[in-house]
């Protein structure tokens, strides 16, 4: 399967050099061109893809910002001729950040990124408890609850506890399907049986909504 990719970029010479390195990638597939932020936005609520190639510098509206607007976004690559945006573009969990002009190996190595993690979101994660390392399969994970420095990973027959924090585990899992509801909570948004009050119910564990991430949660949830 390949990646379906998005060019996002005001300028059409640094459109056509990505047309070019993403033709030369045979995971990789081009299934769009947006010239600015408003265009990006009318295309990703009709189609779904998997990575942005997301320059920053645009007119009306920064990449970054654009990113940050996004509810469940794809994986973003930022692509800017200017240097001083990178720890933004990080602080946005970017794959990776590719600086103007880049060569063709600079570029392999931040799409091989982008497979690596597909892969491992699509399949199985790697979980160090009790001293023995687990694989787990994704999808077996009901939800994750934040116990101090550790973690407690919730599946329907067993329960581990894993020195990691939410924020480390989340990174791992597929954005389309987990979701963090409250500060100590991540769930499978697969797995909810139902949604009362200001909590969610999965088999017998009954988990708070945070007021935080409620408004997102609904979203989330009514899309």
């Amino acid at each position: 399967m390949k990646i379906q990719c998005v060019i996002i970029d005001d300028e059409p010479s640094s459109q056509n050099i990505l047309k070019h390195l993403i033709g030369d990638v045979d995971f990789l597939e081009i299934a769009g061109i947006c010239n600015d932020a408003v265009d990006a936005m009318t295309f990703l609520k009709e189609t779904k893809v998997d990575l942005l190639f997301l320059d920053i510098n645009m007119p009306n509206l920064s990449g970054i910002s654009f990113y940050k607007m996004l509810n469940n976004p794809p994986l973003v690559i930022f692509t800017t001729a200017y240097s001083e945006y990178a720890i933004e573009g990080f602080d946005v969990n970017a794959i990776d950040y590719l600086l103007k002009p880049f060569s063709f190996e600079r570029f392999l190595k931040a799409v091989q990124k982008v497979k690596n993690k597909l892969v491992l979101e699509k399949e199985f994660i790697i979980i160090k408890s009790d001293k023995k390392l687990y694989q787990l399969k994704v999808n077996d994970i009901l939800f994750v609850e934040a116990l101090g420095d550790y973690i407690k990973i919730y599946t329907k027959d067993k329960v581990l506890v894993s020195y990691k924090t939410l924020r480390n585990i989340l990174s791992l899992l597929p954005e389309n399907k987990y979701m963090q509801i409250h500060k100590s909570y991540i769930i499978n948004q697969s797995k909810l049986d139902f949604v009362e009050g200001n909590q969610v119910t999965i088999g017998s564990k009954k988990i708070p909504i945070g007021q935080k991430f409620k408004i997102n949660f609904l979203k989330r949830l009514n899309s």
